[in-house]
């Protein structure tokens, strides 16, 4: 296996473990509390590995780790949850999965990364590929709904391109910067959970061992493999892994939940498993290399989630 394909393969496991939310939400977490387990996804995780790197930002990285955590996880859950909120899961799914559309674009601003036809072509594919997967017939649109789905892409896709463009300062490790976005995605996450929906619910040993499992598994983990890359494949193929969370929430719900599986959800997981694969097969020479502040080692690349917009089913019960 080459190093890229090496990459690549460990930067999936991030969107394929997103795409295990939905069971994990709905048969081990008590209901209706998306901002409590958002925070619960993210300020432990972060504060664990803040605990084992014993590294703190310092001079600009204060501001920039703050932004960056912002994006890729204090505004994105909200939005997504919203979104979940005013519209069916499968409508929310499509319109989260315009990300890699967003990334081509603020990629070619930012990181000069200049789209091919074939990258934008696939990424229209992965979408159509998508809905086919989540969209069922009749399903409802709600304008608030698709504003706050679309602003979860776009906050998300920022947060890939940003991440990739800052790269991390010398000396500081994945885990350390990992820790500083998910800390400070999670302080922001902390007073709307608590405006929005109260004090904490009480907690079996169930609800337990499903959070510990996204904080660690689903977040920590993910989100370290996610930048790390980030930092080392360009920011259309890191956001084309993304239909690899609907695919896998869709077999997880057939083999696990007894989800139906119809020829279209098969067709539709064809396609955008045929974008995910072309994305990944850009010439070396257009992989974009790091700005000169990059160190390079083991970083994550970023959000939750073109995958991650899938995740917006998950908090629906």
């Amino acid at each position: 296996m080459s190093r890229k394909a090496a990459v690549v393969a460990l930067t999936a496991l991030a969107p394929i473990s997103w795409g295990s939310t939905y069971f994990v939400t709905t048969e081990f977490l008590p209901a209706d509390r998306p901002l409590f387990t958002g925070l619960m996804r993210a300020l432990p995780a972060g504060l664990l590995l803040l605990a084992l790197t014993r590294k703190l930002p310092s001079g600009a990285w204060w501001w920039k780790s703050a932004v960056l955590g912002a994006l890729n996880i204090g505004a994105f859950f909200p939005l997504l949850f919203l979104a979940a909120y005013r519209l069916p899961g499968g409508v929310a799914a499509v319109v989260g999965s315009v990300g890699p559309l967003f990334v081509v674009g603020l990629a070619a601003l930012f990181l000069g990364e200049r789209p091919t036809v074939r990258t934008l072509l696939t990424a229209v594919a992965a979408a159509f590929g998508v809905s086919l997967v989540v969209l069922k017939a009749g399903a409802a649109f709600d304008l608030i709904g698709v504003g706050a789905g679309l602003l979860s892409s776009l906050s998300m896709s920022a947060g890939v391109v940003l991440t990739k463009r800052w790269g991390r300062p010398e000396g500081v490790g994945a885990l350390a910067l990992t820790g500083w976005q998910l800390t400070a995605g999670g302080l922001v996450i902390l007073p709307l959970a608590f405006l929005a929906e109260g004090a904490p619910p009480a907690l079996t040993g169930t609800n337990l061992a499903g959070y510990a499992y996204l904080a660690l598994g689903n977040t920590a983990i993910s989100y370290f493999l996610w930048f790390r890359g980030i930092e080392r494949l360009s920011a259309s193929s890191v956001t084309l892994l993304g239909p690899l969370s609907p695919i896998t929430a869709a077999v997880i719900g057939w083999a696990a939940l007894g989800q139906a599986l119809g020829p279209v959800q098969v067709l539709g997981m064809v396609i955008a498993f045929g974008a995910t694969l072309a994305g990944q097969l850009t010439p070396a020479k257009r992989e974009a290399a790091a700005p000169a502040s990059v160190s390079f080692s083991s970083t994550e690349k970023n959000t939750q989630e073109v995958s991650m917009d899938l995740e917006v089913s998950a908090v629906r019960r």
